[in-house]
């Protein structure tokens, strides 16, 4: 009797088919090798018309993998598999098999590794996070804090002893000066101008610059004068000398202050000073400085109206509009009439300024020259009869060689002549003061009243002397 192979089982019969079995197989439990257990035979894999016939997805009526294809020339040859059998899975009945609806079978989903950061990214993300946190609550705290108080407790005011201000202080003397200090506008065929006055006597009589009201005096052109207090009021020219660059005038008024004119002889390089006065159009306006020199020949105007002055330059600031204001001492007196400014080298006439150089003519010649305007309407000024040559360059001022036109080089039997000056002399100082220019000597020499004596040192070839030359009143 012959055994049967259990081989042959697993196996379909020479005709190609295998009865089904009459019950479902159960899956065999997968070995960890990837082929069955040898002490476990596999049980065979079910095909059905649904679905292919392996777990790899075999056409229809394929063999399963590991199985020998039959053959058409005779009977099944058992070959080995040429691949190694998969374990066997296990589908689950179809309607056709048991007649009845298999529940769907939830899909397993694989499992992925998890992905883990080291520790050098771990730690540079915290401190990241712990930055934009401590950023974000300050600007938080900066963008919702209310810092409003219900209550601001600001420090009290603590009055004053006094409201007065205190002796001597520049509050005390811009306070008892300014009721006297004006605005003044000139209107005239030019156009119209501003510049600043001031009270000389209590009828009315106020102390300018010539160049302020020059576009007034003529026909149709009009002076308006604006106090402090805001009361404006037509005025009229009593008199103007450009040489000195001075004019008074006159408005219907009674009962003003006006400022006393001090002894500017007396004053001193380095004594506090206060400009007053309306400068580009600011009524009221007060600087402080210092007397920075004495003595400054300055040239101001055009060529038809020049004035020479013998001027205190001072750091106070003075713009275009304080001319004709007053420069005032520590004790509120006039020591100077604000009249010019200077300039950068390059810049035009239009540049006005302060640049810490401003100059005042002296308020000894302003009264000379206020009393000639008041009483005559005119002012003269002194002479020596010389022409001066203004080409030449050297030591000294040059006395001209020649006359120009109808002025003689020397004026016959002037000043200068009667103490025995001639043409091509070379005048080195006046009143031991040395002049190198022109206007150095016009200057000094208009500083004095007409009948003063002053002392030449004159070269005439290389002969030096002192002469005395008494000053005439120009004609």
């Amino acid at each position: 009797m012959t055994t049967p192979d259990p081989l042959d089982e697993l196996f379909a019969p020479p005709n190609g088919r295998r009865p089904l079995p009459s019950t479902p197989p159960t899956p065999p439990t997968p070995a960890t090798s990837g082929r069955a257990a040898e002490s476990d035979p596999p049980s065979p894999p079910v095909t059905s018309a649904h679905q292919p016939g392996g777990p790899y997805g075999a056409p229809y009526g394929a063999a399963m993998p590991g199985a020998a294809m039959p053959s058409t020339v005779g009977g099944p040859t058992n070959l080995p598999p040429a691949f190694p059998p998969a374990p066997p899975v296990a589908f689950p009945p179809s309607d056709a098999q048991w007649g009845t609806p298999s529940a769907p079978q939830p899909r397993r989903r694989e499992r992925r590794p998890r992905r883990t950061l080291s520790v050098a990214w771990v730690v540079p993300l915290m401190i990241v996070a712990l930055l934009a946190g401590l950023v974000g609550g300050v600007l938080g705290a900066r963008l919702t804090d209310d810092t409003h108080l219900a209550d601001a407790g600001l420090p009290a005011v603590v009055p004053r002893a006094s409201a007065e201000p205190a002796a001597g202080s520049t509050a005390q003397i811009a306070a008892a000066v300014l009721p006297s200090v004006v605005s003044i506008e000139a209107s005239g065929s030019t156009g119209t101008t501003t510049g600043s006055g001031f009270v000389l006597r209590q009828d009315g009589y106020l102390l300018t610059n010539s160049h302020v009201v020059a576009g007034a005096d003529e026909t149709g052109g009009t002076l308006v004068v604006t106090f402090a207090n805001g009361d404006q009021l037509d005025a009229t020219i009593v008199g103007r000398t450009a040489e000195y660059d001075l004019a008074v005038v006159k408005v219907d008024a009674d009962g003003l202050t006006p400022l006393v004119l001090a002894d500017s002889s007396a004053v001193a390089v380095g004594d506090p000073v206060i400009a007053i006065g309306a400068p580009l159009g600011l009524a009221g306006t007060v600087t402080t400085g210092i007397v920075s020199a004495l003595n400054r020949p300055v040239t101001a105007g055009d060529e038809t109206d020049t004035a020479f002055i013998n001027a205190i330059q001072t750091d106070a600031a003075i713009n275009p509009g304080n001319s004709g204001g007053p420069l005032v001492d520590a004790d509120g007196e006039v020591v100077g009439i604000n009249s010019a400014i200077a300039q950068p080298p390059g810049t035009g006439t239009t540049a006005g300024g302060s640049i810490g150089l401003g100059f005042a003519i002296p308020s000894d010649q302003a009264r000379r020259t206020a009393t000639q305007l008041i009483e005559t309407g005119v002012a003269t000024y002194p002479v020596i009869g010389v022409l001066l040559d203004e080409t030449y360059t050297g030591e000294g001022v040059l006395v001209s060689r020649e006359a120009q036109g109808d002025q003689p080089a020397v004026v016959v039997d002037g000043p200068a002549d009667r103490a025995g000056i001639r043409s091509g002399d070379v005048i080195l100082a006046i009143d031991d003061r040395p002049v190198t220019e022109p206007d150095e000597l016009i200057v000094a020499i208009r500083a004095h009243e007409p009948g003063d004596v002053v002392v030449l040192r004159v070269r005439t070839g290389d002969d030096e002397r002192d002469v005395r030359v008494r000053l005439q009143e120009s004609g």
